[in-house]
């Protein structure tokens, strides 16, 4: 039986080539945290890293998430043309 990190390596590597997308391997990996206490129990390392692991790749896909809202014309104008007048930001 493959070892809980090793399993969520794959998924987190089959993500990274894009076969997978973020929430398949979110899924995997909280399946595989819940396995890796299960049998080693709630407080050993194993499953505290698995869900270090299952945390970490839940704040990327946040990350992900804000990085492509939907932005308004002006924000992508202003991304565009920092320097413009309408884009300036001024401190009170």
């Amino acid at each position: 039986m493959p070892q809980t990190l090793d399993v969520i390596q794959a998924a987190v590597t089959s993500y990274q080539e894009g076969k997978k997308t973020i929430d398949e391997v979110i899924l995997e990996s909280v399946i595989e945290a819940r396995n890796a206490c299960e049998i080693n129990g709630n407080q050993s390392q194993e499953c505290a890293v698995a869900w270090d692991i299952v945390e970490e790749l839940q704040a990327e896909r946040s990350h992900r998430k804000q990085a492509t809202k939907i932005q308004t014309s002006l924000d992508h104008y202003c991304y565009l043309h920092p320097e413009a007048a309408e884009c300036r930001v001024y401190d009170v």
